[in-house]
């Protein structure tokens, strides 16, 4: 099982912060469950923006991150400061 956290402006679009997706072999990395993501279509498109963020176990990585089951993968939008 992997555990989605949305978070920000990504969980106000979805309209959700959690979910549960069951573990496919074919997941071997971050990217590749943003791709299934995307592949919902709709509003799931906004995890395609070209900055998105994300984080494997509460740590940061990039989409080309390994997964495994169990882990919890988190997307967030870019953070801006002033």
């Amino acid at each position: 099982m992997i555990t989605l956290q949305l978070f920000a402006r990504y969980r106000e679009l979805l309209d959700t912060d959690y979910e549960e997706i069951p573990w496919d072999s074919g997941l071997s990395s971050v990217g590749d469950l943003r791709d299934r993501l995307l592949a919902r279509g709709a509003a799931w498109e906004v995890l395609g923006e070209q900055r998105v963020m994300c984080a494997r176990n509460q740590e940061m990585c990039g989409l080309d991150a390994p997964l495994a089951d169990g882990d919890e993968i988190a997307f967030f939008p870019p953070v801006t400061g002033g």
